[in-house]
């Protein structure tokens, strides 16, 4: 089982284990992640499940869909090329803990 490290922006932390199945948006939701709202249940119609994957593992989860990248235009901070919405997100099996930011907003 893998693991996502959310950090806040005053630097708090909060790990979560996470199955294979599960997106990083769910995980943060069943365990009362603060700034992860997922208006939509993850059904890629909200994007206030905005993260910042931290930057040395951008690369190594599979990258957005047009969809999500659509939604991306539409987040409240800053985005950035680490921008994801954690809907999108499961953790592949070669990624024992996933680092994401958690932004000072999402809407």
């Amino acid at each position: 089982m893998a693991r996502v490290r959310f950090v806040q922006r005053d630097g708090t932390e909060k790990n979560v284990e996470i199955g294979s199945s599960i997106s990083v948006m769910m995980a943060a939701v069943r365990n009362g992640v603060r700034g992860i709202d997922g208006e939509c249940g993850g059904c890629l119609d909200c994007a206030t499940c905005h993260v910042y994957v931290d930057e040395a593992q951008a690369g190594l989860v599979p990258p957005p869909t047009e969809d999500e990248i659509e939604l991306l235009s539409n987040v409240t901070a800053p985005r950035r090329s680490n921008s994801r919405l954690s809907c999108q997100i499961k953790i592949p099996s070669s990624i024992d803990e996933l680092i994401v930011f958690v932004p000072e907003n999402q809407s």
